[in-house]
Order: structure tokens, then sequence, then C-alpha cells
């Protein structure tokens, strides 16, 4: 598959190019959230933010308990965050450096080789909103690798907020919006 290069997109007018349309049925908690997705694009296209997207999509999918996984250098976005979430439903955060295991545990590279660093504990993370038996789990910064762990150990659907780019202010699409930063840096003119 090359999707990206493909000029044509006749999958938007219902051809089946890939041949796996009839491997594929959605159904169950599956298909309601199906359902969901595509009624808040009907319904709100242009007109909602991600956030309060991922509020209408936790109200229709009759959540009550959410989960933010955050990153600690964003402490005061999980705060406000959490403030907006919790007029709607029940809602628990867990900090990355959850537990605090030092780095030198595992034969971690240290970022301050010189004090306590404590590692990003993105199973940690899963396992705390587990106990409080979070239905979506909504993840506002974390490193890569962490988002990673933390999405394969989730007992919950999980979805990004705020996704951590240091460099381009968290908006990682950035770089490829900028055309002297794609020639610069990745060596792309086109």
């Amino acid at each position: 598959m090359k999707c990206a290069h493909c000029d044509d997109k006749m999958c938007r007018e219902g051809k089946d190019c890939a041949g796996i349309t009839d491997d594929i049925c959605y159904e169950g908690n599956e298909l309601k959230s199906m359902k969901t997705s595509a009624a808040i694009e009907a319904q709100y296209y242009m007109q909602k933010t991600r956030l309060e997207e991922i509020i209408l999509y936790a109200q229709k999918m009759a959540y009550k308990k959410l989960g933010l996984a955050f990153c600690v250098g964003m402490e005061k976005e999980a705060e406000i965050i959490e403030k907006i979430l919790e007029k709607h439903f029940e809602v628990y955060s867990v900090c990355c450096k959850v537990s605090a295991i030092n780095k030198e545990e595992y034969g971690l590279e240290k970022l301050h080789p010189e004090s306590f660093d404590p590692t990003c504990n993105p199973i940690g993370q899963a396992m705390m909103l587990e106990k409080k038996g979070t239905e979506l789990n909504i993840i506002i910064g974390l490193c890569i690798g962490h988002d990673i762990l933390f999405t394969q150990h989730s007992a919950a659907p999980v979805t990004t907020f705020i996704v951590k780019d240091r460099v381009l202010a968290h908006n990682p699409a950035g770089a490829i919006y900028s055309g002297y930063y794609l020639k610069k840096v990745f060596g792309i003119t086109d």
C-alpha cells in the first residue's frame, strides 16, 4: 500500500482497492464508536475543537470515567483539561513520573546524570487508570515511546489530545507545513 502517493483516491467513490471490505465487520462497541464518530463529523464538521469532540464522543459513548495520562511538563495543561472534563465526567489523572522509578534501575540514559532522574512510567500510568475503572484514556504530551507503551497497556481505549513536540510548541504537524524546514531538515523540496 502506498495510499499517500495515490492521486486517484477512488476509495472516496467506493472502490475497495485493497480487497479487504468483505473481511471487516464492525459490531458491538466498535460499531457504536464508528456511529459516534460519524455523527460528530456530520453534525459538527469545522465547528468543534478537538477537546469539544472528545467530550461529545465520551458522552455519546456513555462513558462516565475518563483518565488523563500526562507528562509532568504539562501539568498546567492537564489541570485545565481536568477542570473542563470534570464538568461532565468523573476524571482521574496520573503523571508520567508516577512511582518515581530511578532510570539507573533499568540502565536508561539520564537527562541529568549528576542527580536522581526518575524515568517516566507509562505502564504504571495505565495500571493506575485501570484501577480507577476509566472507560476512555486521554494522552497529554507523553514522550514518544512512552505514549506507545501507555496505549499498549491501557485497559480502556486511548485518544491523544496533545502530542509532545518541544521544538514546535507541541504542534508536530508544523514540521511538514514549513517549506524551509522540509528542505533544511528532511531534504524535501516538493
